[in-house]
C-alpha cells in the first residue's frame, strides 16, 4: 500500500513520510504523528528478511530465526595454539592427509622455497596459512620442523642442521617492523645449515615492500571438500553428498578451512540430523570465539561493528559504520568509564572489516525522499549469523546490557524510519531469547516513554517479536489494553492490536470494544489518544487477510452498545477512506471480490444515516465517485454497492440527493461517473 494519509483528526496531521524521510522532532508531549498505515508501511519495508511476512505468520519458529542453542560442542582448529618445539611427524603426515592445493600456488611456492630458504606466507585469518607452511616444509624436506616462539625477531633466529622452522603468524608493529635486512641475514645462515624457514603473517603495512613475499589464497571451499569426500568414499557417493542441499547452503556461507575437513568426516557418516545442524553450530562456535577475543586480537570497536551489523544486516554499510561506533564509545565507557580518548576518525579498512565478519557487499537501489539512490549494502553471507550473534551478546555477555540498551533506546527515536525499525527488530531478537530481561529493561521503558518515538518502536518490537514466535506477546498486549491506569501502554496495546491482530481478530476485536466501552464510561470520554487510536486499528483489521472475520465481528456486535457501535462505524470509514497506488479504492476492490459484500452495505448505509458519522460517510462517496471517473472498474463496483445501500425511500433520497451534489475537485464540474451512478439509483427513488 501507499503511505497517502487517510482523513483523520488534527493528531494524525500531516503528510506520510517515505520511507527513507527523517521526521522533524518535536516536544516530548507532541500527539501521534505517524499513522497507523505509515507505521505497517515502515514494518514491511524494513524488516530484516527472516521477519518480512504478510501479515500472518506462516510457521516462522525460532529455530529458524537463531537456531537451537547448542552448549557443547568443539572443532579442531579453533584458537590453535602456537607453543615452540618440535612439531611431531605424525601431526605432519594427519595435516597432510587432508591437505588440498587444487587451484592453488603450492607447487610454485615450494620451488621458491627450495631456492630462498626462506619465505614470508602472507594472507588471511583461517585460510589454512600455518598448515600451508607446514606442508611447505614437510615438501622439500626439511624435517623435523620446529615451531618458533612467535616474539621471536626473525633476525635474531638461530637455525637447526638440516631441518625446517615455522614463525606463525608473526605481528610486525611500527616498533618491530620486518626489514628486508632481516630476512636476508637469517636466509644466509639458514643456507649455511641445509635448513629452511617459513615465516606467517596478515596484510601489514609494517613489513617492507622490498620483501618478495609469498601471498596465500586457499583453495575453494568446495573443491576442498570434493578432494576430502573422494579420499573417503567412490567418486559417485562423493558426488551426491556434495548436491545435498544442505551443503550446497553450508558452502554458499563462504566457510573457512578449519570448518570443512570435520565436515567432510560427518558427510561420511551419513547422520542426517549432523550433516543438517552442522553450519549452525559452526556459525554459533564463531560468534562465540568473536567476542571471547581478547581486545589485542579482536579490539572492541569490531566486536561493537559486528552488533551493528547483526542489527541492521543487509543495510547501508555507511549507516552500520555510523552507528556502531556509538556503540563502541558506550561499551567503551562501561569497560573503563574514565577513558576519555577520542573514537579514532579513520580504522579498519572495510574490506578487512567484512571478511573477518563474514560478510559482503551488496550494491542496492534503495528509495530516499531525494529518490531512487545506489548505495552499499553490507550483510552476512549466511542471514542467521545476525540473530545468532544477538542472542550470544545478550545472554553470553550480559556486562554489555547497559551500553547495548541505552544504545537501542537512542536508535528508538532516530529521525530514521528504517533505523528505529530495526532497532525493534533487534528487541525482539532479544524477546525471543529472554522475554523478562527485553520486557523490564526495554519495551515497558520504551512504551512508558514520553517520546511517541519510542512509544512506536515498542509498538514495531512487540509486533516483530509475535512474528518470531517470542512467547506470550499477545497476552502481554491484551494486558496492557485492559490498563487504563497507564495510558502509554494501553495506547501501544491498541495499536499492536491492529498489527498482529489478523492472526487472531476475534481476540483482538474483543480486546478493543472492551476497551472502547471502558473509555466511554470515563470522564470526558476517557483518553483522547487511545480514542482517536481504536478506530485506526479497526481499520488495519479490516484491510487485512482477516477483513472478512472482522466485518462479521462488526455487524454481529453493531447494537451492542454506543461505545461498540461508535468503534465500528469510526473504524469501517478509516478503511473506506485509505487509498493506494491502484485506482480502485481498497475497501471497494475488496467489496466487488468479498463473500460478505453485505456486511460493507450494511455498516456504510448505517454510517450515512448516523448524525456522528454521516458527513465523513458522504466525503468517502465523494472520493469513490470522483475515482470511478478515472476508472472504469471503480465505477462498476459502486453501481453495484450504491443500489445496495438502499432499503427505504428515505435513504434512496438522501443517496440521489448526493450523487446529484458531489461536488468535482478543484472546483472542477461535477463527475460524470456521478450522472451515471444517479441513474441507477433514481428508479429507486419514491416519486
Amino acid at each position: 500500500m501507499s503511505s497517502e494519509p487517510t482523513p483523520a483528526g488534527p493528531d494524525e496531521a500531516g503528510e506520510a513520510k517515505r520511507p527513507g524521510q527523517a521526521e522533524q522532532p518535536g516536544p516530548a508531549d507532541q500527539p501521534q504523528a505517524q499513522q497507523a498505515w505509515d507505521a505497517r508501511r515502515d514494518l514491511d519495508a524494513h524488516a530484516p528478511r527472516s521477519m518480512s511476512f504478510d501479515g500472518t505468520n506462516h510457521g516462522v519458529t525460532a529455530q529458524q530465526i537463531i537456531g537451537d542453542v547448542h552448549q557443547h560442542y568443539s572443532f579442531d582448529g579453533y584458537r590453535s595454539t602456537h607453543a615452540s618445539g618440535e612439531i611431531p611427524q605424525d601431526t605432519l603426515e594427519r595435516l597432510a592427509d587432508d591437505f588440498v592445493t587444487d587451484e592453488t600456488e603450492f607447487d610454485v611456492l615450494v620451488d621458491r622455497l627450495r631456492l630462498e630458504r626462506v619465505l614470508v606466507l602472507t594472507g588471511n585469518p583461517h585460510t589454512g596459512r600455518r598448515t600451508t607452511a607446514l606442508m611447505l616444509l614437510r615438501a622439500v624436506g626439511a624435517v623435523p620442523v620446529q615451531s618458533v616462539d612467535r616474539e621471536a625477531k626473525p633476525e635474531d633466529l638461530v637455525p637447526g642442521e638440516r631441518c625446517g622452522q615455522v614463525l606463525l603468524d608473526l605481528e610486525p608493529t611500527r616498533a618491530q617492523p620486518l626489514r628486508e635486512a632481516h630476512v636476508l641475514a637469517v636466509r644466509d645462515r639458514l643456507r649455511a645449515k641445509h635448513s629452511y624457514l617459513v615465516i606467517t603473517t596478515g596484510h601489514s603495512p609494517y613489513v617492507e615492500d622490498t620483501i618478495r613475499l609469498a601471498p596465500w589464497q586457499p583453495p575453494p571451499a568446495r573443491a576442498v571438500l570434493a578432494t576430502l569426500l573422494k579420499r573417503r568414499v567412490d567418486a559417485a557417493t562423493a558426488e551426491r553428498l556434495l548436491t545435498l542441499p544442505a551443503v550446497t547452503s553450508f558452502l554458499a556461507g563462504k566457510q573457512q578451512l578449519r570448518e570443512i575437513v570435520p565436515y567432510a568426516d560427518i558427510l561420511v557418516q551419513a547422520d542426517t540430523a549432523e550433516i543438517e545442524g552442522y553450519a549452525q553450530r559452526v556459525l554459533e562456535r564463531q560468534v562465540q570465539e568473536w567476542f571471547e577475543e581478547s581486545e589485542n586480537t579482536f579490539p572492541l570497536r569490531e566486536k561493537a561493528f559486528l552488533v551493528a551489523l547483526a542489527a541492521f544486516n543487509n543495510g547501508p554499510y555507511a549507516l552500520i559504520a555510523e552507528l556502531s561506533d556509538k556503540l563502541f564509545e558506550r561499551l567503551r565507557r562501561t569497560g573503563d568509564p574514565e577513558r576519555g580518548e577520542r573514537i579514532p576518525v579513520f580504522g579498519t579498512h572495510i574490506g578487512k572489516r567484512l571478511q573477518v565478519a563474514r560478510a559482503k557487499l551488496d550494491p542496492a537501489d534503495v528509495e530516499t525522499e531525494w529518490g531512487t539512490v545506489r548505495q552499499l549494502n553490507a550483510a552476512f553471507y549466511d542471514d542467521r549469523a545476525a540473530p545468532v550473534l544477538l542472542r550470544e551478546v545478550w545472554t553470553g555477555h550480559p556486562a554489555a546490557r547497559p551500553a547495548l540498551t541505552a544504545w537501542l533506546g537512542e536508535l528508538s527515536t532516530d529521525g530514521r524510519p528504517f533505523v528505529r525499525t530495526r532497532a525493534a527488530a533487534t528487541v525482539a531478537v532479544l524477546a525471543l531469547t529472554d522475554l523478562p530481561s527485553a520486557m523490564a529493561l526495554v519495551i515497558e521503558p520504551w512504551a512508558d516513554a514520553k517520546d511517541y518515538r519510542q512509544q512506536l518502536t515498542a509498538v514495531s518490537a512487540l509486533t516483530f517479536a509475535h512474528r518470531i514466535k517470542a512467547p506470550n506477546i499477545p497476552r502481554i498486549i491484551d494486558g496492557w489494553s485492559a490498563d487504563s491506569d497507564a495510558p502509554k501502554r494501553c495506547w501501544v496495546a491498541v495499536r499492536a492490536h491492529g498489527l498482529i491482530g489478523p492472526e487472531r481478530p476475534v481476540e483482538a476485536l474483543a480486546a478493543l470494544r472492551t476497551l472502547a466501552r471502558t473509555q466511554y464510561g470515563l470522564p470526558d470520554g476517557g483518553d483522547e489518544r487511545i480514542r482517536r487510536e481504536l478506530p485506526n486499528s479497526v481499520a488495519l483489521l479490516l484491510l487485512s487477510d482477516a477483513g472478512d472475520i472482522v466485518l462479521r465481528e462488526l455487524s454481529r456486535t453493531l447494537t451492542a452498545h454506543a461505545s461498540t457501535r461508535s468503534l465500528a462505524l469510526d473504524g469501517f470509514l478509516a478503511a473506506c477512506a485509505r487509498t493506494d497506488d491502484s485506482l480502485c479504492p481498497p475497501l471497494l476492490a475488496w467489496y466487488a471480490r468479498s463473500s460478505s459484500a453485505d456486511g460493507i452495505a450494511l455498516l456504510l448505509r448505517t454510517a450515512l444515516g448516523d448524525r456522528e458519522t454521516n458527513r465523513r460517510a458522504e466525503e468517502v462517496l465523494h472520493g469513490w465517485i470522483r475515482a470511478a471517473d478515472q476508472d472504469p472498474r471503480t465505477e462498476e463496483v459502486l453501481a453495484t454497492l450504491l443500489p445496495a445501500l438502499v432499503t427505504e425511500p428515505r435513504e434512496a433520497a438522501r443517496l440521489d440527493h448526493l450523487l446529484d451534489t458531489v461536488p468535482g475537485l478543484d472546483g472542477r464540474p461535477k463527475p460524470a461517473a456521478a450522472n451515471r451512478l444517479r441513474a441507477l439509483v433514481r428508479p429507486l427513488t419514491p416519486a
